[in-house]
This record gives structure tokens, sequence and C-alpha cells, in this order.
């Protein structure tokens, strides 16, 4: 693939672009902390007085579903307005989706009112939003389904909504509902400590400061999936972490490129 990935590091290191992350309080500080090693600046007001004065001067925009409450709920539909009419790129992330009624809802209502650039969720929360009796246990994935299942289920949210579908798991899927990409760089200690998938999202809304939607996308899994490779250790998951961190934080263009994994996916289904 074109090396996207070298122009959006560069791009965020020179202009430091505002990213505004409304997200939950199990991750906030894993998020923060992931836009800052790319070179970005990240404020995380949720108070619905200040959320869309926020949004319109930022560069991109996050929104998190994890352990939702009344009051991010309004402070993310105020933002996503926002910036809907400032034409500002947003992620949503729709954690949970798959497992509860009132997030697949908020969801739902986000896409139909304030469709974002990129709909970002695991295998089982985009199915959900796809299918509207589909349900799984918890916030983590489901082995029952497939990547073929996946990818279809993400093909048909993006054209549903002209968004870009970054649904995440063994393999990440990227698809904008004709053009289908996987991205197999990441380690399994990833899924070992919480907020990886949450940083996932922060990464993918500084990409979205920096690129297009679909480039964006791709680039946030390689991202993350190439720090993950090269931070892995036997020593445990706090280690990893904290290497994690600073793999994200010192990663170069061309480090990334040469260690991408990413492969054109053709639907036969969708």
């Amino acid at each position: 693939m074109t090396d996207h990935i070298s122009p959006i590091l560069h791009r965020l290191h020179a202009e430091a672009p505002l990213v505004h992350a409304i997200t939950n309080p199990i991750s906030i500080t894993q998020c923060a902390n992931a836009v800052l090693a790319l070179g970005a600046r990240p404020i995380m007001a949720e108070h619905p007085r200040e959320a869309a004065q926020i949004t319109r001067t930022a560069a991109a925009l996050l929104l998190n579903l994890g352990n939702i409450t009344d009051v991010r709920m309004e402070a993310m539909a105020l933002s996503a307005r926002a910036a809907r009419e400032q034409k500002i790129p947003a992620v949503l992330d729709a954690v949970g989706a798959a497992c509860s009624d009132l997030r697949r809802a908020y969801a739902l209502s986000l896409l139909e009112r304030t469709p974002p650039a990129v709909i970002k969720g695991n295998y089982p929360e985009i199915r959900a939003l796809v299918c509207p009796d589909y349900t799984a246990s918890g916030v983590d994935g489901d082995a029952r389904l497939t990547l073929e299942a996946a990818a279809v289920a993400a093909a048909e949210l993006a054209r549903r909504y002209g968004a870009v579908v970054l649904a995440s798991g063994k393999a990440d899927i990227v698809t904008d509902g004709s053009r289908t990409v996987l991205v197999h760089n990441g380690t399994p200690q990833l899924g070992q400590i919480t907020g990886t998938g949450c940083m996932l999202g922060a990464v993918c809304a500084c990409c979205l400061a920096a690129a297009p939607a679909f480039e964006a996308a791709v680039s946030a899994c390689v991202l993350l999936g190439v720090a993950g490779e090269r931070a892995e250790t036997p020593r445990g998951s706090g280690t990893f972490f904290v290497r994690l961190m600073d793999e994200l934080s010192t990663l170069d263009g061309r480090t990334v490129f040469s260690s991408q994994h990413t492969e054109e996916y053709h639907l036969e289904n969708a």
C-alpha cells in the first residue's frame, strides 16, 4: 500500500492539532496519552454547556460510548452537531452497542442525525448496528462471529451512512462499502489491558485530523498494531503498557511502513 503514515505523522508533529475526545473515565487517561504520543493535543471536555464550543475549536472529534451517562450523552449530541456544522471529522466508537439496548439506540440516533466520518467498534458492535436482533455478552469480541460476517456487516453499515467503518478484531477491517482492507498488525497482549480499543479510537481521531477517513482508519490500525508488536514482552501487562506508550511515542513513518501487514479484501456476500 501507499505510505500514508509518514505524512500523517509529520503533519501531526508539525501542526499539533487539537483533538476533542468525549470518552469514558475507564480509558480517558490512556486516550489522552495516545493523542499526545502522536504529537496532537487532547482535550476531554464533556460538560454539555461547553462541549460544542470546544468541538468548534478542534481538528477532530472522538465520541466514545463506554460507561455512558446522561450527561455525556447530551454533550456528545451537542458536539456531534457542532462538528457536522463546522465540517470537523468525527469518530463514533460504539462501545457496548452489542450488549446494551441504550447504547445501540443512542449510537443509531447519532448516526441518523449526525453521521461521522468513521464508525468504529469491534466485530459484535458493528454487527449490532446493522442487525437489530444481534446481541453479545459484554464489550469483548464474539468468537461465533467470523471475519467474513463482520466484514459484510461493516460494508453494509458504511454504505448505509456514507462513512468509513473500522471493525476491530483478530484482523482489523476498514471499509467504505466498496473497498475493504484488512490490517493484520497487533498482538494478543493488546487485549489483556483495558482501554486499548478506546486508544485505537483516539489514534484514529488523530489521523483524521491529518488525512481522509479511509487512510486515517487504516493508518490508526497499523500504528497501534505495530506499536503493540514492538512492545511485546513476557514480563506482564504493566510492563507491556509502558512499552506500548514508549513505542507509540517514538514510531517513525519508515519503521511503520516497513512493518505494516495489510491486504485488500474482496467480499463475496456484500
